[in-house]
């Protein structure tokens, strides 16, 4: 007998099952308001340099606040007031008549500081300690800290938590997400604020694969698909939430303290999360698997499996499961299939997440104001997963990996051509993409699961799970090159999105397919026997 018959026996997808879904639910809501907090704390005002180095009231007389901005700030070539230059001098002459191309005055860094347009944002990072003009790297490289200690995390607690266990690692990562989380809001400093979010994002990537592994591992192969596509909505309703919370506090200390303190009830749940009995099995804690899984069975209805089903038979079935050997990630690219394999899906996972985070930390420039911008990515979330869920069975994982992806970069390039001025249509366009490109990201994780043989399956997860968190961190560094050209980050996210996507297009399809168990299954053929067939129509 295997595990999975034993979920069958006690319902493998009961009010058990229901149970843990809701009690790691707020966790996972409050995973990407931190993932996409960025958007909001690092937001860049409206500025420019404080000219009141250049004299006080007795030297501006009676001029309009507009009138002494023209004659201390100068104009960008669209028309717009420099954000990082002054004058040297007032130059009162511009109010009548402007200046030849031969006698242009001096012109100079910001001397005295910024002043920021505050009627959106009461604060951010960017005002808190100056991270405009040549600093601007400064701000967009908080995104790119955070999701580096998210990949680093990665790493870390999928080792730890299957050394450890599932539970005992959970509470690890929210009590370190809340403490690092709480002294990320009260930073004295840059170098405070950076060191702080980096171990934010280690602490709450615990959360998110081992609430992923928990509710995987305790429900039956016939609704993982649903599970994971129905748990991935808390990730579509964090992302909306976020909306309204940054709407409501706008002030960037008090923002992250509210998306933390979710943490404390979830701490107190924490009590009634099972540990995952497939764990306790494969370490030799029967007795503790036998008490876990007779609860499920009790609570499922199925009261008569603790009588049949003695400790002694549990610890055989996952001897018998486990084997005597021992894989690592060498074992991902030792024979030529499987390291073909582990190419493919990392590319995949790559430009997934590239273009996914490319987009979502993306939310200005189409006319309508970001709180607006951030719910609609948010909403369409919704709409996109409930495709997704159908089409996985209707044209199968590969199409529905590769042809979101593609269509993706389409979008992308779409809005590459448009006029800035069809803010609407681009928006739509934005929009569209959004959805297309969460899409592709709930399709990965269940065809990457599908894929990798049962013996290194943990492995192949961890390994591109890191390759996602590699393309994440480049994301907001390659917005940075829109100062050599303002479409150049989205010809990247672009191109890499299409090229994913022809990738995604090279994989087996595993549609009704049986799961390779072992690395000899992927290297002898990829032609494995179906495990639904059709029904004969004739």
């Amino acid at each position: 007998m295997k595990f999975e018959n034993l979920l069958t026996e006690i319902n493998g997808f009961g009010k058990y099952q229901i149970l843990i879904f809701c009690l790691i639910i707020i966790p996972r809501i409050t995973l990407p308001c931190h993932f996409l907090l960025n958007n909001f704390i690092a937001a860049l005002p409206s500025h420019h340099c404080d000219f009141s180095s250049l004299g006080d009231g007795d030297v501006f007389g009676n001029l309009s606040q507009e009138q002494r901005l023209a004659v201390s700030i100068p104009r960008n070539p669209d028309g717009t007031l420099s954000s990082c230059k002054m004058f040297a001098e007032p130059q009162f002459q511009l109010l009548n008549t402007t200046y030849e191309n031969g006698t242009q005055p001096a012109i100079v860094s910001c001397q005295n500081g910024w002043v920021y347009e505050n009627s959106t944002f009461k604060s951010t990072l960017a005002t808190e300690w100056d991270l405009v003009c040549d600093k601007k790297g400064m701000n967009r490289a908080t995104a790119t800290i955070f999701f580096v200690g998210v990949m680093f995390g990665a790493v870390a607690f999928g080792i730890l938590s299957d050394r450890y266990g599932r539970k005992p690692m959970l509470l690890v990562s929210y009590i370190s997400a809340i403490a690092f989380g709480f002294a990320n809001a009260f930073s004295t400093s840059y170098i405070m604020f950076a060191i702080t979010r980096f171990f934010t994002g280690f602490s709450l990537t615990g959360i998110s694969i081992i609430c992923i592994v928990l509710s995987m591992e305790w429900v039956d192969i016939e609704h993982r698909t649903f599970i994971g596509v129905i748990g991935s909505m808390a990730w579509s309703a964090g992302n909306t939430l976020l909306a309204g919370i940054a709407y409501l506090v706008n002030d960037w200390r008090l923002l992250v303290v509210t998306v933390t303190s979710p943490l404390f009830l979830a701490v107190i749940t924490w009590c009634w999360i099972p540990e995952s009995a497939r764990w306790l099995l494969a370490n030799g804690k029967g007795k503790q698997a036998h008490k876990y899984l007779s609860k499920c069975a009790k609570m499922n209805n199925r009261e008569e499996f603790s009588s049949k089903m003695t400790t002694e038979t549990l610890c055989s079935i996952m001897t018998v499961e486990k084997g005597n050997r021992n894989y690592t990630y060498l074992d991902l690219v030792r024979t030529p299939k499987m390291r073909k394999l582990a190419i493919y899906t990392g590319t995949v996972w790559f430009g997934v997440a590239l273009t996914y985070y490319g987009i979502s930390l993306n939310i200005t420039g189409f006319g309508l104001n970001i709180y607006l911008t951030q719910f609609i990515y948010g909403a369409i979330e919704v709409p996109a997963k409930l495709l997704v869920y159908y089409s996985l069975d209707w044209v199968g994982r590969r199409h529905s990996q590769a042809v979101p992806l593609i269509l993706t970069g389409v979008c992308i390039a779409i809005n590459i051509a448009l006029p800035r001025d069809l803010w609407l249509f681009r928006t739509i366009v934005a929009i569209l993409g959004k959805g297309l490109s969460e899409a592709s990201f709930t399709v990965v994780f269940l065809y990457t699961a599908e894929l990798y043989p049962t013996v290194v399956r943990q492995n192949g997860i961890g390994y591109n799970s890191f390759m996602a968190r590699l393309g994440v961190s480049f994301a907001p560094l390659i917005m940075l090159l829109e100062d050599v050209w303002r479409m150049l980050p989205q010809l990247i996210f672009c191109l890499v999105a299409i090229g994913a996507g022809l990738v995604a297009w090279l994989l087996p399809e595993t549609k009704n397919v049986r799961l390779p168990e072992t690395i000899e299954d992927v290297e002898q053929t990829r032609k494995r026997s179906v495990a639904f067939p059709a029904q004969d129509n004739n």
